[in-house]
């Protein structure tokens, strides 16, 4: 599939999901911004990934940053027709814990980076997507969410997480309606559990057991998988308003 007409904005672009979804788009023709709050290794991506590339540091709970930042992107693209929202923290942690009740701020976090943050991108986003001209069918631009199977099924200590997640499926829709009239669709893909770097550090019968709960494929999701998904909601414009769930049929345990 070519994606030479994608100019994209990738946020939590520089390790896990979104470099592979950056690493995909690249490879098939289209350009990319990179959005991250790690400006070391954002720079060593985009050296790494070539002059189709490049990065801004930015914190997506920042509105001032994130739509400045995007204008940036857009003027240095030529334009801006595709925003992934991949930055996100786990945020894991029980409502009673052994050092007592979790503190708010720690809820607030995660649902800050997680939702408000993605509100944030895809809003500035569809500011600069609207005035762009229409393609086929209308098209002005594409905005992907990233949720989770734990917006569905999420496990004891992950309440800040699944609120976050869940919230993130619960505007899709509303948000593909609003942005149908400026022909901007919006789809979430909720992943099950990949093989990012937040798992490298597993040891190895924590990690089989999580490969064992995937009934088919039975290992975990590669994050190339991910981007490949992500480039088939941009290519198919029949798909919006919706939640695609990847994940092997995994069902979360409650433990």
């Amino acid at each position: 599939m070519q994606l030479d007409h994608v100019k994209a904005v990738i946020s939590g672009g520089a390790s896990g999901l979104g470099r592979a979804v950056a690493e995909h788009l690249l490879r098939h023709g289209a350009r990319a911004y990179l959005l991250d709050v790690d400006a070391a290794r954002g720079a060593q991506v985009v050296a790494e990934l070539g002059s189709a590339a490049g990065f801004l540091r930015t914190d997506v709970t920042d509105e001032a940053q994130v739509a400045g930042n995007l204008a940036q992107a857009a003027e240095h693209m030529g334009g801006l027709n595709v925003a992934i929202a991949c930055a996100g923290i786990l945020g894991a942690g029980r409502v009673l814990g052994k050092d007592g009740p979790m503190p708010l701020a720690g809820f607030a976090r995660t649902v800050g980076v997680n939702l408000v943050g993605s509100f944030n991108l895809a809003k500035a986003a569809a500011d600069l997507m609207q005035h762009n001209a229409p393609g086929e069918d209308g098209e002005r631009g594409v905005i992907v969410f990233t949720a989770s199977v734990a917006a569905f099924e999420g496990q004891i200590g992950q309440a800040a997480y699944s609120a976050s997640k869940g919230g993130v499926v619960g505007m899709t829709l509303p948000m593909a309606r609003e942005l149908a009239r400026s022909g901007v669709r919006v789809m979430t893909l909720a992943p099950g559990v990949f093989h990012t770097p937040m798992v490298e550090g597993m040891p190895a019968p924590v990690y089989e057991s999580l490969c064992a709960q995937v009934p088919y494929p039975s290992r975990l999701g590669q994050p190339a998988e991910f981007a490949d998904a992500v480039a088939f909601v941009i290519g198919n414009r029949y798909l919006n308003g919706s939640v695609i769930r990847l994940d092997g049929a995994i069902r979360l345990q409650p433990k």
